[in-house]
């Protein structure tokens, strides 16, 4: 049974197929063509943390699929009640995929454990691989094929997002430079690093102008807790937390002067949320090379991907 967790489990192969299959679904969709390749088949969506992009897009590629998706939100469920593997087991009952958004990659390995349908981790502490392959898919699209992606760069700090991306990257022959202040203690994965650097791809530096130089693609992602706020103020028992990251991470901030001054013809792009001020000013994400909304959309063209290819319906495309 397939699943979708850290892709390390992925081959080159499969990273490819995906990306076509996502291409021929868009391509599809824009001409009115349905898509109805998988009726009476239902999506169960757990949730233990908020989502925006994740359930737009998993959702609405479901019901163009043809299927039906079920929103769970572990807070209003009796997941904080009872025994997680008892809970788990009883929600897969009712459909043919489990999409898990967890506090703990652990839970989804879990979840995956049974085997009784493909589970996929959309969004743990540690990983995010549908955001690595939606974002792929738009870099292919942008560039004219895989190929013609020579090098991104990754700006900020390292954590779930920038490691999945960083190993998809790495098993398609592109470079990426990483220039982070910190890595997220929680993201670590020593056996996904060491993955990745074998293939001689990774390389990291802590001046974002020498990550950035001759890159195709810029990427960042939040690096300020929202949870500092209360509407625009600092909480006063984060403002000592608040100011180290600032004074941290500032200077890694993706701008227009930048990404004008260092790779003019770099795409910029983020999985969004974004925080404006902070990792990304708003002169980037209007700038002329900005696709960070053809990247939002194209979350819904490779979850449908993704679905199609874990229930092994793929050919039907």
């Amino acid at each position: 049974m397939r699943h979708l967790i850290s892709l390390k489990e992925q081959s080159r192969a499969d990273i490819l197929n995906l990306i076509s299959l996502a291409q021929k679904l868009k391509t599809k969709r824009n001409a009115g063509e349905l898509t109805n390749y998988l009726p009476n088949k239902t999506l169960v969506m757990l949730f233990q943390k908020s989502s925006t992009r994740t359930r737009l897009s998993f959702e609405a590629g479901m019901t163009e699929l043809g299927g039906h998706s079920i929103f769970l939100d572990a807070k209003n469920t009796q997941f904080s009640l009872a025994d997680f593997g008892d809970e788990i087991q009883a929600v897969m009952r009712f459909g043919q995929a489990l999409m898990f958004r967890a506090m703990k990659v652990a839970d989804v390995e879990l979840a995956a454990s049974f085997n009784r349908v493909p589970v996929i981790d959309a969004c743990s502490e540690k990983y995010h691989p549908a955001q690595a392959l939606s974002d792929l898919l738009t870099m292919t699209e942008v560039a004219g094929g895989v190929d013609k992606i020579k090098k991104i760069a990754w700006l900020g700090m390292e954590n779930n997002v920038s490691n999945t991306l960083m190993l998809a990257c790495a098993k398609l022959g592109i470079e990426v430079a990483i220039a982070a202040a910190e890595v997220d203690a929680n993201s670590v994965d020593a056996e996904l690093n060491i993955m990745a650097e074998a293939t001689g791809k990774i390389t990291r530096t802590t001046d974002p102008r020498e990550a950035v130089a001759g890159a195709d693609f810029v990427h960042t992602d939040t690096w300020m807790n929202m949870e500092f706020f209360d509407g625009g103020a600092v909480k006063p028992d984060f403002k000592e937390e608040y100011e180290r990251r600032l004074a941290m991470f500032k200077p890694y901030q993706l701008n227009a002067e930048l990404i004008n001054s260092m790779a003019p013809n770099a795409r910029i792009m983020h999985c969004m949320p974004c925080h404006v001020g902070y990792e990304i000013s708003r002169d980037a994400i209007d700038h002329p090379n900005s696709v960070i909304f053809d990247q939002a959309e194209n979350r819904m063209h490779m979850q449908k991907a993704i679905l199609l290819w874990l229930l092994e319906q793929e050919h039907l495309v």
